[in-house]
């Protein structure tokens, strides 16, 4: 029996390997077709290695072909990596690894395709220029028996950058851990102690790894048109006594609407790529701890978890915070997120956060004039603007603001006895469609006119529209059809301007939202 049992086996292999037809390879006479005629992989910081970007190379022929050498032009010495179909390429430098350059003999069968992946590395100090930005180019060539090679080029573009990350000490390679407060903690980051790191300009992009630590008795001065590029689970705390001067301004305009000269200050992720352009959650918070007057003005803070968390270290601080002129997008959680803070804002626009995109909660003093906190996020279980004084006594006011989002309820408002809940919603456009379920509670409007004079509830899709150009792509100027067109209050201290320097007028009711109306 057991010998029949290994006739069998050898018979089946011998009648398996008698179906199969060998493949014949032609050599590559031209013809093959391309996914992307250019791969673009999009900007680079110096010395930081690049996303993975594909090609795909298709053999549209009835024939299997091999392409001699599939190659980067600049050979060896290329700052573009490939992988093809998997393999490495010819190994140059005796490691025994394939380096990325070279490719002999690929084959692709009939109507078939391959992958090519493609990354780079770029170090900024090899190239010599007055500019802080280089445009680096390089091809692959498929070679072909009969004819020239056919060539799929490859752009990037590599920034120099200022980097912001903890040290680490040798030998153990223990990275650097913040003090905050005077009490080690376990987040890993970078105290800023020079000069130059306690003075951010835009003659270069900051790259932040880590928490960036403003420590007690400093302050950070950042300038208009600083550009600042947080990498995942990073970003920025002010410690107790340290403070935070964000001197932005409004950026001016070409005649075709393109920016002539960017005067604002952006907070934004590392991943520059097109696809992450609106994604939130890609990096941590701005985190307020100080009770020192910190200053915001055209601020862009866009794809955090939190845009601005501020909040207390210790009980006897109360973190204090005036932002002006500013935007916050795209937060997976809030775009401000305030704990028992003291904070001023005008000219503010929130939108598209994962939870509220305004909390004031545990307590807390609140102005906000001429804002627009929206939220459009695309899951149901968000809100525009939350307000609790569960814990401490809250003081809130809002003067000619439009809170308007997808969902029903543009206001979640909690109040716990035993601390004071004070609130004033003073000629604002408010979202709130009631079914019956707050038509009694005294803390919405529904049933209570008294904290809210002159608002604009919009009880239905139909009435009380802002009108927005295109709340999808975080753009929340008002039309000249809106119901906020001046509706505002005249205020005693008013804003002058919009938060695109445009005058507002004084004696005549002003619009409502951090913008004037215009036609579109």
């Amino acid at each position: 029996m057991r010998h029949f049992f290994t006739f069998l086996v050898l018979g089946i292999l011998t009648l398996l390997s008698s179906c199969r037809d060998d493949f014949e390879f032609e050599s590559s006479t031209g013809g093959l077709e391309f996914s992307k005629q250019t791969v673009y992989l999009d900007t680079v910081f110096t010395n930081i290695g690049s996303s993975t970007y594909t090609l795909k190379v298709y053999n549209r022929s009835d024939k299997d072909i091999k392409i001699p050498t599939v190659q980067l032009s600049q050979g060896n010495n290329s700052k573009y990596r490939i992988t093809v179909d998997g393999m490495m390429g010819e190994d140059n430098d005796g490691n025994g690894i394939g380096d990325g350059k070279i490719f002999k003999n690929v084959e692709l069968l009939a109507n078939d395709s391959l992958f090519i992946f493609i990354e780079t590395t770029i170090d900024y100090s090899e190239f010599n220029g007055p500019n802080s930005q280089y445009l680096y180019t390089d091809k692959i060539e498929f070679s072909n028996i009969s004819s020239a090679p056919q060539t799929v080029d490859l752009v990037t573009l590599v920034k120099d950058a200022v980097f912001i990350k903890p040290n680490r000490t040798l030998p153990a390679n223990i990275k650097e851990k913040l003090i905050l407060n005077g009490e080690a903690s376990d987040i890993i980051g970078h105290e800023l102690s020079t000069p130059e790191e306690l003075n951010w300009t835009s003659s270069k992009p900051y790259v932040v790894y880590g928490y960036a630590l403003v420590p007690n008795g400093k302050t950070l001065n950042i300038a208009q048109g600083t550009k600042v590029h947080f990498h995942a689970d990073s970003g920025l705390i002010v410690d107790d006594t340290g403070t935070l001067n964000i001197d932005g301004n409004a950026s001016t305009y070409n005649p075709d609407g393109t920016v002539a000269i960017d005067n604002e200050v952006v907070f934004e992720s590392d991943r520059l790529e097109y696809d992450f352009s609106e994604v939130p959650g890609q990096w941590g918070t701005v985190l307020l701890f100080s009770g020192n007057n910190n200053t915001i003005n055209h601020l862009t803070i866009k794809n955090a978890a939190v845009g601005i968390f501020i909040q207390r270290i210790k009980e006897t601080t109360t973190p204090k915070l005036k932002i002006t002129n500013s935007q916050i997008y795209n937060c997976s959680n809030n775009g401000i997120l305030a704990r028992t803070a003291t904070i001023e804002g005008e000219n503010l626009v929130i939108n598209n956060c994962g939870n509220s995109s305004l909390s004031c909660s545990l307590g807390g003093n609140y102005s906000f004039k001429h804002c627009t906190i929206a939220n459009y996020w695309s899951r149901p279980n968000q809100t525009c603007l939350t307000l609790d004084n569960d814990g401490a006594a809250i003081n809130a006011r809002f003067d000619n603001c439009i809170i308007y989002g997808s969902t029903n309820y543009s206001l979640a408002l909690k109040k716990v006895s035993g601390f004071n809940f004070d609130y004033l919603f003073n000629h604002c456009m408010i979202k709130f469609f009631d079914f019956g379920q707050f038509q009694n509670d005294p803390l919405y409007p529904i049933a209570n006119t008294a904290n809210y004079p002159g608002c604009l509830i919009a009880k239905t899709s139909s009435t009380n529209k802002p009108v927005f150009k295109n709340p999808s792509k975080n753009q929340f100027i008002i039309g000249s059809t809106s119901d906020a067109v001046a509706k505002g209050d005249v205020l005693t201290i008013p804003v002058p301007k919009d938060i695109l320097g445009k005058d507002r007028p004084t004696a005549t009711p002003p619009d409502l939202g951090a913008y004037n109306s215009i036609t579109f």
